[in-house]
């Protein structure tokens, strides 16, 4: 029961399903986590249905962890939501979708992760944001400002936990090479994106003891773009 445990939310999209395997083999006991219905194959455990647009449930989903694998030593912030549309053509409501998805997901699985995550003895946050969210394309508005609050949440959250052992930073992929975006744009140059593989293997080193002088970091994973 000493192996470090790793949380994973949005565990059974294309990224978090990378994660799980990745993290399994580097020796993490791991807790997948996702709205739907997970199929992280080698998951120590499995937390299907889980709503972190909830804070109960995300509340919850973290204390079955606890409770089962007796301890977190890291939280990864996977899950999330895009969907495309222009400011002028969109619908409204999408923008506070997008911030539920992208920003409370992150709130509130990290607020009730903390409690945990400061008694480990190197707890930490990775979470997922956005390169594009530097500069967004069109159709990009709604996302893009989700994004930019994910980063902006990761270094002030940083700031707040400066006394503790807990870190605080964020990965900032460009276009990840997922089934769902080759069939997305066709036309495109899947070469140039981020491999899952390669993006969590960034996530593991800022989830490890090694990266302990790393905190508020914005760190870009953007391939070959």
């Amino acid at each position: 029961m000493s192996d470090p445990v790793l949380v994973v939310t949005g565990a059974a999209g294309a990224l978090g399903r990378v994660l799980v395997a990745e993290a399994r083999a580097a020796g993490w006991r791991v807790a997948a986590l996702d709205h739907g219905r997970c199929e992280s194959d080698g998951a120590d455990m499995v937390v299907n249905g889980v709503d972190l647009i909830d804070a109960e449930a995300a509340q919850a989903a973290v204390d079955q962890v606890a409770a089962q694998l007796g301890r977190v030593d890291a939280l990864a912030n996977v899950a999330g939501g895009f969907v495309w549309q222009t400011v002028e053509d969109g619908d409204p409501a999408a923008w506070a979708r997008h911030h539920a998805l992208n920003v409370t997901t992150v709130l509130n699985a990290t607020r009730a992760a903390l409690p945990a995550l400061k008694a480990a003895p190197d707890g930490r946050i990775v979470n997922v944001g956005s390169a594009a969210a530097i500069k967004p394309g069109a159709g990009m508005g709604a996302y893009g400002a989700a994004k930019l609050g994910v980063h902006a949440l990761t270094q002030s959250l940083a700031e707040e936990l400066k006394a503790t052992s807990v870190t605080v930073n964020a990965v900032l992929p460009s276009i990840i090479d997922t089934p769902q975006n080759r069939k997305d744009m066709p036309d495109a140059d899947p070469a140039a994106w981020v491999e899952p593989k390669d993006l969590a293997a960034v996530i593991l080193f800022l989830a490890s003891p090694a990266s302990r002088a790393m905190t508020g970091a914005l760190v870009p994973v953007t391939g070959r773009v």
